[in-house]
């Protein structure tokens, strides 16, 4: 969200449940969302922030995509502070790990956002899910990724200018190496083979290509212009390309169109092939299972009412995939300042988090045409992010 949102929380270690016998590790698809309680903004975007206590992590059952329903709730810190990706599910559903990017705490007589260091490692297959660990990573931890595999997860520290490596054998999460890196990394996301993975470096208009052989990450020095501030990066499941959220406004809207870079990975090396036009504001980004379509998350200075640009809502930009042609089909207005995107697994719903009504909007699927359900599903708080399970 904003890039000048910061956050925090405190961690609790009971778990409130909203349903006592739903085991996750067999419930799929579920998601896990992220609520931030500590941060909203005053008329001029400026962030009016709380003290920390009250955000949570849920784990939500997708049964039915159109009636979702909390399945679990943790009393666990988190921060819309960054892109809406700093939690991850396994591929088993066994786990999730949520980075816990910024802290609020007192300065005098006023509060203040300040970068954290913690990894909640979630453990799916407890009934309720669980808290299983709390691991100390790089500074302002946030955009994440865990590897296809499972083995292995990435994590994006903006506040120290590196990448942790974290190694995955079931709840014992440990981190094994630190990636430097030249500049701020906002998000780290593994290609569908787990041998590379891109890393947004916003400050530097630029994505960094990774190396991955076994347990060891090379950043091999391959970077790539995308439009200005990229701030979130998926692959598409055949793994012929990636597409970015170029921010265009250092973390927030500013009444400037932005884009979407279209990076060939299969090209030797690897280069930007097109810039799709997408939004102002362009933070969320999904690619559905399928590989035929995408969504950007347009904020639409949702958060500014005083700006110029101001809309009373977010929208979602929908990008046909066709081989390694992305072009823009449609545009869906959600809600108040909208987060994350993500499909379900069987590609034909999509959940859109909106910060500010606090609330998911529910689009369907059919082909590469989107709608909107007309339904939304109401959550006890912020959500910050998400992501779904596979």
């Amino acid at each position: 969200m904003p890039a000048n949102r910061a956050v925090r929380l405190s961690v609790g270690a009971a778990i409130l449940l909203a349903s006592s016998s739903l085991n996750l590790a067999y419930a799929k698809p579920f998601m896990i969302v992220g609520l931030d309680e500590k941060t909203l903004w005053d008329a001029d975007g400026k962030a009016i922030l709380a003290p920390d206590g009250k955000d949570q992590v849920l784990i939500v059952d997708l049964a039915n995509p159109e009636s979702p329903k909390i399945a679990a709730s943790l009393p666990l810190k988190n921060s819309v502070v960054g892109p809406p990706v700093n939690v991850d599910i396994d591929p088993t559903g066994s786990i999730a790990l949520v980075a816990d990017s910024v802290d609020v705490t007192k300065d005098g007589d006023t509060l203040k956002q300040v970068p954290d260091n913690k990894i909640y490692v979630i453990d799916l297959k407890a009934n309720p899910p669980k808290l299983a660990a709390t691991i100390t990573g790089g500074k302002q931890p946030s955009g994440l990724n865990i590897s296809p595999s499972g083995k292995m997860a990435l994590v994006a520290n903006r506040g120290d200018n590196s990448i942790s490596v974290l190694s995955i054998n079931g709840t014992d999460v440990k981190v094994t190496d630190t990636i430097a890196m030249p500049d701020s990394v906002a998000h780290v996301m593994f290609t569908p083979d787990g041998k590379r993975a891109l890393a947004v470096r916003f400050p530097a208009n630029k994505v960094s290509m990774l190396d991955i052989a076994g347990d060891k990450v090379t950043y091999n020095k391959i970077d790539l212009p995308t439009g200005q501030w990229p701030y979130n990066v998926v692959v598409t499941p055949n793994g012929k390309i990636a597409l970015t959220s170029d921010n265009g406004g250092a973390g927030s809207s500013d009444g400037n169109v932005d884009t979407s870079s279209v990076i060939d990975l299969e090209a030797n090396p690897p280069r930007i092939i097109d810039r799709v036009v997408v939004g102002d504001g362009p933070e969320g980004l999904a690619v559905s299972p399928k590989g035929d379509l995408a969504v950007s998350v347009i904020l639409r200075g949702s958060n500014m009412k005083n700006a110029f640009f101001y809309k009373k809502n977010g929208s979602v930009s929908v990008l046909k995939i066709d081989g390694k042609k992305v072009t823009k089909i449609g545009d869906i207005e959600v809600g108040g300042l909208p987060e994350a995107a993500q499909f379900t697994p069987d590609g034909k719903y999509i959940l859109v988090g909106n910060y500010l009504d606090q609330d998911f909007s529910i689009l369907k699927v059919n082909g590469t045409k989107v709608t909107d359900t007309g339904k939304r599903f109401k959550v006890p708080g912020h959500p910050a992010s998400a992501r779904m399970s596979r």
